[in-house]
């Protein structure tokens, strides 16, 4: 959960202020925290997590987590969320483009386009990130495929592999300042918020025209936490007006649809008309039978061209 990351660092200096609450934390993938909660269990250094929605079920079924439900949990939709409250989807994104102005002429504005152009593609570590994942299923959906068929993306991401325009590295913010980042696939909340840090006037940011997908992120509390009430405090205040306003503040779309956003919050976010062909995951377990797959597909349709 770091602090460039959907604004947390608000949210980590809200709870230092208001409870006194410290924190450290180690930037990894969904993945990695999974393995860290069970590879530590009794000699636990981290009490709360940020994973990809469909890390969530997979966190639960590694018998890692701790059931916790903020009191705010009646106005968090039943599909962004575990019935026992394992986890909880705080806020969602949607996969976009970030494009270096610099040096990309013919910007991207649709998947189609990436094909035709000469920069080279940042798609990011697939298999082991959410965001990489959940950026075949985004390119898979606009091209005419769906949570059980993500053909339409490999052929997309096989093509600029064969022209050698595809770089399977993850798109960070150092990376986008050093220039070595032409166009790169993302969560548009990391893209808007790593655009604004370097220079706004340098990057572009675009929801694919052809469509994309939303999906969210939650938040797990390790079943071995150390400090597992400082766990349950963090969500309760994630999930609070001011938490989600924090989460808006950091370009991602807050999940309570009653909360309150200031005007600096709504200043942040893209306008809704970006969005209109975005569509959120409709078969969840498809998708996380599908995802688990993806490190073996992308060896056979795209990786054996690069």
């Amino acid at each position: 959960m770091p602090d460039s990351w959907a604004n947390w660092k608000d949210t980590w200096a809200d709870l230092k202020t208001n409870y006194g609450l410290e924190h450290q934390d180690t930037d990894m993938s969904s993945a990695q925290e999974i393995a860290k909660f069970a590879a530590e269990k009794e000699n636990a250094t981290a009490d709360i997590g940020d994973v990809g929605q469909s890390f969530g079920p997979i966190a639960v079924d590694k018998g890692v987590t701790q059931a916790y439900k903020p009191t705010t949990w009646n106005e968090i939709p039943e599909w962004a969320k575990d019935k026992e409250g394992h986890w909880a989807v705080a806020y969602t994104g949607a996969i976009a483009f970030i494009i270096n102005n610099d040096t990309v002429k013919n910007a991207p504005k649709s998947w189609k386009d990436l094909t035709s152009g000469k920069y080279k593609v940042t798609l990011g570590d697939v298999g082991v990130a959410a965001q990489a994942n959940n950026a075949v299923l985004a390119a898979a959906v606009a091209l005419g495929g769906n949570e059980k068929n993500v053909t339409p993306a490999l052929e997309l991401f096989g093509e600029l592999a064969r022209q050698k325009r595809l770089s399977l590295s993850n798109p960070t913010l150092a990376t986008l300042e050093k220039g070595e980042v032409e166009v790169g696939v993302l969560w548009d909340f990391n893209a808007l918020n790593y655009r604004d840090q370097i220079d706004p006037k340098r990057f572009t940011v675009v929801i694919p025209e052809d469509g994309s997908i939303m999906a969210g992120y939650a938040t797990i509390i390790n079943k071995y936490a150390k400090h597992p009430n400082a766990a349950k405090l963090a969500r309760e205040y994630i999930f609070s007006d001011a938490g989600q306003n924090n989460l808006a503040k950091g370009y991602a779309r807050p999940i309570r649809d009653k909360v309150v956003l200031t005007e600096e919050a709504k200043a942040r976010l893209l306008p809704a008309e970006a969005y209109k062909n975005v569509q959120p995951i409709k078969d969840q377990a498809a998708w996380d039978a599908l995802s688990k797959k993806l490190p073996e597909l992308m060896q056979e349709h795209v990786l054996i061209h690069q």
